[in-house]
């Protein structure tokens, strides 16, 4: 176990999204190219495979504080199944309160990483209204709701994990990497009583993260198994990763999604 100081300010940019395809093809390519707006049109990942585009699953993932889809996107590319697409739109850009008020991409602001610090209510009620309405563009294109998994990565991870306990959208899953939930205090003691209150959750953390630390990871999940059901609520750490992924945790992300979106008959 590594010490974690549970203050640490984010860096400027936070480049998980290069260590996850460096982790899972040996590559290291940055998220350079242009950025798109949280919109529903906007940041698709690449699609190969032989299936057409109405049979593919979607799942939609967001990124971290500082980065863009792209990363993410080459990443999930490497182990992506034929019959699963990746949606990986870029955050708007905003001066964030905790790195100097500098302007980079987040979905919301942040203000401090300790338990007690002020929150960005408005900022983060209206990031997760984007991404319903990223989720309604694919219900619109053919796609029930119950076949799409939202996920993300830190703040991206922080995003998902909310919306999918305030949206009437009935998800699949939702995958929450090196993160936390945000407003738990505005969420009851007991079961949520929407949609997805049985929703699977795949919750993974690196016990040497410096940035969310895993204490952060044990509390989310403590307070997910209040309000969803517990037994479908999967926990898993990583020795000695930080603020990063790993090829373990993709294949076992992969892994999954693979079970809960299965190919089309």
């Amino acid at each position: 176990m590594c010490g974690n100081n549970m203050s640490a300010p984010l860096p400027a940019i936070v480049p998980a999204a290069r260590k996850a395809t460096a982790a899972v093809s040996g590559g290291g390519r940055g998220s350079e190219g242009s950025e798109g707006a949280a919109l529903p049109a906007a940041g698709h990942c690449p699609s190969r495979g032989p299936a057409s585009r109405a049979g593919r699953r979607p799942v939609i993932f967001l990124h971290g504080l500082g980065d863009t889809g792209h990363g993410w996107a080459e990443a999930f590319a490497d182990i992506r199944s034929s019959h699963i697409k990746y949606i990986c739109p870029h955050a708007p850009t905003m001066p964030v309160t905790l790195n100097m008020n500098m302007t980079m991409p987040s979905w919301f602001d942040i203000i401090g990483l300790s338990p007690d610090s002020q929150e960005d209510e408005p900022g983060i009620k209206q990031a997760a209204e984007n991404v319903k309405a990223l989720i309604e563009q694919e219900v619109k294109n053919g796609i029930p709701s119950n076949r799409i998994i939202l996920g993300g990565f830190s703040q991206g991870g922080a995003l998902s994990l909310y919306t999918a306990l305030t949206t009437q959208q009935k998800l699949a899953g939702v995958t929450a990497l090196s993160c936390w939930l945000p407003l738990r205090a505005s969420f009851p003691q007991g079961p949520i009583s929407g949609v997805n209150r049985d929703i699977s959750i795949l919750q993974c953390h690196g016990d040497c993260d410096p940035l969310v630390p895993l204490m952060f990871g044990s509390l989310t999940v403590e307070k997910l198994k209040t309000l969803v059901n517990p037994a479908n609520v999967t926990f898993k750490t990583y020795e000695g990763m930080m603020h990063s992924s790993s090829q373990q945790e993709m294949m076992d992300i992969k892994q999954f999604i693979d079970k809960l979106l299965p190919p089309v008959d």
